[in-house]
């Protein structure tokens, strides 16, 4: 067996020694193995053992100059994982590799810049590919020379690798001999790249990054090359307006199968959410080659009550660099994903045919995502508590889905609409919101399951529109005003029911999933009450809206209200 495989296999269920995060990228290595074998049309890729042998056994060449003596590189476990498996993965008809993005995500002094290093040396000479492009980025120019001065001293310490490759320091430069590929160092002067074609493209300390021009760059410069790379390899950091933690979190719903990517590829070692981060034996998690070092793990220990001792920057920057956490993501993320997704089930509507329902509606007013949420109070019959389940849908005008398509936002909008989770609309060009699509939805589903809604709660802002139209429900309108001070009791009563697992939704539903996902929690207002809010522009937090527009009547709806028709009609049958 290679030995990928073999590691992926031998720690899947190794939960002493890797997070959740690592385990399931074990687990879409094992996944993907079989989808090859079955042939499955929508997998045109299989695994070439040899391809990534040849690049472990190139990585355990090398020779490391730097310390006490000179000494060979052997690769760590999780190291031979992510080298071979960026190699490994081809397509099955034409042989190129699978993967041109990659994502990897470990804590500092744990390998980085070698990773990248032997990603440099193995593309400049040793991929058979001419007159390359490599860039060594970052957002500083001494940053960026970190790998390119790894990438020399591995060259440096071997005789035969120089005579393959010319070194011109003084130019932050280093040409395969081979092939006459050239490595660049290069830092924030973004524009001395745009119009290159990387070939390989390495993005070094990523959270650092306060936009993401770079890395559009050097994306943008692969599209018409066959074969190509972008290596991001990072610390977690504490910018949640950095485009790196966007990244991360996409990165994590690839892996919870959320989003589908089949060409990112991702590593992150991070511990798992319920774990004490202050006990030494759960860092080898994030610390991979630091945990199985009892001398670095003393050390590392010493630093660890320094920073629980001074607080502030000292214990931030230990958290993000030592122990790889995004050190805001507890106090911002509105929903804790792995709570959620305990949340789902194989429920339907078509369960609560009959039974009475609350509606929250979301309503875009330039033409974006508009959602509607049902949300059905129902009391558990084992436990006598109350819980919720949702059903969601969305809607979008066709043009402005293509507008969101073509700026890259990340959202699978296609796929979404073929698993019936949202409906892009054409009227009007399919340029403005379709509020009567959105209207006929709703009519057909209280029709078709006979559901009983109580209430309706709307967004004044953007409901003028058909507000008239919704008196057709029968039922009570209640108008919703998107404040902290209207949404606080709904907000944290959606958040505490969520963690005792009593919000229920269909599994399937993605888009939902996702919109939680991208949720935060807005700054509390002067009297401390909070709403959700989202953290750049291309999130889509529409049906997390409309969801806790829906509960907070639901949160309050009386489930033993008798209507007083029924009941006279009850009362008169007694006697015919």
């Amino acid at each position: 067996m290679d030995r990928v495989t073999e590691f992926a296999k031998a720690n899947i269920n190794n939960k002493k020694d890797f997070g959740e995060d690592a385990r399931l990228a074990f687990k879409r290595h094992i996944n993907d193995l079989k989808r090859s074998r079955k042939n499955d049309p929508d997998f045109p890729y299989r695994f070439d053992e040899e391809k990534a042998e040849d690049i472990i056994e190139l990585a355990n060449k090398l020779t490391i100059a730097e310390g006490e003596g000179d000494e060979i590189f052997t690769c760590a476990g999780f190291q031979e994982f992510i080298l071979g498996s960026l190699f490994g993965w081809v397509h099955k008809t034409t042989g190129k590799r699978r993967f041109t993005d990659s994502y990897v995500q470990l804590s500092r002094q744990q390998g980085k810049s070698v990773l990248n290093a032997i990603l440099g040396i193995k593309c400049c000479n040793f991929d058979n590919y001419n007159y390359g492009q490599i860039y060594c980025t970052a957002t500083k120019a001494d940053q960026a020379r970190i790998v390119l001065k790894e990438i020399m001293k591995f060259i440096n310490a071997d005789k035969d690798l120089q005579e393959l490759f010319d070194i011109k320091d003084y130019k932050n430069e280093i040409t395969g001999k081979i092939t006459s590929t050239v490595i660049r160092a290069l830092g924030r002067d973004t524009h001395t790249i745009d119009g290159f074609r990387p070939y390989l493209g390495i993005v070094d300390e990523y959270h650092a990054h306060k936009d993401n021009q770079m890395y559009k760059l050097l994306k943008g410069g692969t599209r018409k090359l066959k074969q190509s790379l972008i290596s991001v390899i990072t610390t977690a950091g504490f910018n949640l307006n950095a485009p790196c933690y966007d990244l991360y979190k996409y990165c994590r719903r690839v892996l919870r199968g959320i989003d589908v990517n089949e060409r990112q590829f991702i590593y992150i070692a991070q511990m798992d959410e319920k774990d004490d981060i202050w006990d030494p034996k759960n860092w080898i998690k994030c610390c991979p080659l630091t945990g199985k070092d009892p001398e670095l793990i003393a050390a590392m220990q010493e630093d660890a009550k320094k920073a629980q001792s001074m607080g502030g920057s000292e214990l931030r920057d230990f958290l993000t660099k030592a122990l790889n956490i995004w050190v805001t993501n507890a106090e911002t993320a509105f929903i804790d994903l792995a709570e959620w997704e305990k949340c789902g089930s194989e429920r339907t509507i078509e369960d609560f045919a009959g039974k009475q329902v609350v509606v929250g509606l979301d309503l875009s007013s330039g033409g974006d995502l508009t959602s509607y949420c049902l949300e059905f109070p129902y009391e558990d019959e084992e436990t006598g508590d109350r819980r919720y389940f949702l059903h969601s849908h969305s809607f979008i005008p066709r043009h402005r889905m293509q507008e969101h398509m073509d700026l890259e936002d990340n959202a699978p909008y296609i796929v979404w609409q073929q698993q019936g989770l949202l409906t892009v609309t054409t009227a009007a060009g399919g340029i403005k919101t379709d509020y009567k699509a959105i209207l006929s939805s709703l009519h057909d589903l209280v029709d078709k399951y006979q559901l009983d809604v109580i209430a309706i709660g709307y967004d004044p802002h953007n409901a003028s529109a058909f507000l008239l139209d919704l008196e057709d429900f029968g039922c009570d309108l209640i108008e919703i005003k998107q404040s902290a001070r209207s949404l606080n009791d709904a907000t944290i009563d959606f958040q505490l029911e969520v963690k005792a697992h009593n919000m229920e939704y269909n599994a399937g539903n993605k888009l939902l999933t996702r919109s939680m996902n991208d949720a935060i929690l807005s700054e509390p207002n002067s009297f401390g009450e909070i709403k959700i809010d989202k953290m750049l522009q291309k999130n889509r937090i529409d049906p997390c809206d409309a969801a806790i527009c829906s509960h907070k009547i639901a949160m309050g709806a009386d489930l033993d209200t008798v209507d007083i028709n029924d009941a006279v009609s009850a009362f008169l049958d007694m006697y015919e």
